[in-house]
């Protein structure tokens, strides 16, 4: 038996990015980008206005005020996406709308709330100065600047940069395919009626969730029965995939056969038991040069196991290199122990109150109670030599959902 950190060391140094792949810029959202992307021309590519209003020398506009105008001559009107055809000469303005190009000889932009219309004049009521709501050529990027670096997670804003300057397809990292396989004689599926000592493999759906959540594409291969054949079969049809997850089968039940199949069928195994509960009959090697995980079948056990260590080699094989879930320090609300030896990840409800966190227990932690999992947010963490803690004490907390990340009112000052 292994500890946490040297299984997640081993696991992790056995885990690579998968290839690059081009995608249009909006299946890239969420993904890791695999490539520089610099400016192919200046953004604006011209100076423009910020304003509708008018185009001027700020010269012309020195002392203008409410009850002193200055007064000039408008000599065009330039829209968006318009080309000015004439310069400003002195005393001189152009009408112009938000995002049309500055015309020559201009320098200045008066708001159109700070003009009055007179025919073919107009009245300008604030004085400007050099530059006043013009948008300079390369404001935002310049041509060569750098301003996606490969290794960024592409967010809306890079979606929006990457539309400016053109890109309509990306490369990003590969999202892999994991194949999801259920064992035990006494698991059915979703649609099938249990009999009275079945039960519905409700690990097939619950990790294949979170393959999905981390950026994973789930293949489903199925529940395959204990016996040698039927498991064979199963994990050679996972082999198509980029990494393989099996739940149940790996403990030292008469019937838990799947170590000896992955042996069988080209396993390398690295270990298959962790000093953690829940999730201590963990199973990691490779199957023909395919990552391969042996999770617990207990629903409880399964999804703490994915979290420790599946969902680290999932965001590791799409790029990513935060890999880890966001760990706070809480005020404990109940009393706990444990027994000395294992680390420990309890299930817990974990709140944000008077810039603090606080977190209790979600009740009864038994590795086959999945209403723990539904309930909890977070996850005690309990270091292999603590035994208790007291309530008011602090303990590290694993933030296991973004629940924490809204609130039902702004956050304003």
């Amino acid at each position: 038996m292994i500890s946490v950190e040297e299984a997640l060391t081993r696991i992790l140094e056995a885990i690579f990015p998968l290839p690059l792949e081009k995608v249009n810029i909006l299946d890239a959202l969420g993904r890791v980008i695999g490539e520089d992307v610099h400016a192919s021309r200046n953004i604006p590519p011209k100076d423009n206005s910020a304003m509708d209003g008018y185009a001027v020398r700020w010269q012309d506009t020195f002392g203008a005020t409410q009850k002193h105008p200055a007064l000039l001559t408008v000599i065009e009107d330039i829209p968006a996406g318009a080309i000015p055809h004439k310069s400003v000469g002195p005393g001189e303005a152009s009408r112009i709308m938000t995002g049309a190009p500055v015309p020559d000889g201009a320098d200045a932009i008066i708001k159109m709330e700070d003009t009055e219309k007179d025919g073919q004049k107009v009245r300008i009521f604030t004085a400007a100065h050099q530059g006043l709501d013009i948008r300079n050529a390369g404001e935002d990027v310049h041509e060569g600047e750098k301003v996606i670096h490969r290794g960024d997670v592409v967010r809306p804003a890079e979606i929006g940069m990457l539309a400016a300057l053109g890109r309509s397809f990306i490369s990003v990292h590969q999202r892999p395919v994991v194949a999801v396989l259920a064992t035990g004689d006494e698991l059915v599926d979703i649609d099938e009626s249990p009999t009275p000592w079945q039960i519905v493999s409700s690990n097939s759906y619950s990790i294949a969730a979170q393959i999905s959540e981390c950026g994973g594409i789930p293949l489903q291969i199925g529940i395959a029965k204990d016996t040698r054949e039927d498991l064979v079969a199963k994990f050679k049809a996972a082999l198509r995939a980029d990494l393989i997850i099996s739940s149940g089968g790996v403990s030292v039940g008469d019937y838990d056969l799947v170590k000896d199949i992955m042996k069988e069928v080209g396993n390398n195994m690295q270990f298959w038991q962790v000093a953690m509960r829940p999730g201590k009959p963990l199973a990691f090697g490779s199957l023909e040069g395919i990552p391969i995980f042996g999770l617990p079948g207990n629903p409880v056990s399964s999804m703490v196991s994915f979290e420790q260590f599946v969902r680290p080699s999932i965001l590791k094989m799409t790029g990513h290199k935060n890999l880890f879930r966001k760990t706070v320090k809480a005020t404990l609300k109940e009393d706990i122990t444990k027994k000395e030896g294992t680390r420990h990840f309890i299930r817990a409800k974990v709140d944000y109150e008077n810039g603090q966190y606080t977190v209790s227990t979600t009740g009864e932690q038994g590795s086959g109670i999945l209403k723990s999992m539904v309930r909890a947010n977070g996850l005690i963490v309990l270091p292999e030599d603590a035994t208790s803690v007291k309530a008011g004490g602090k303990v590290a907390v694993q933030l296991i959902d973004r629940s924490l990340e809204q609130t039902s009112k702004p956050g304003y000052p």
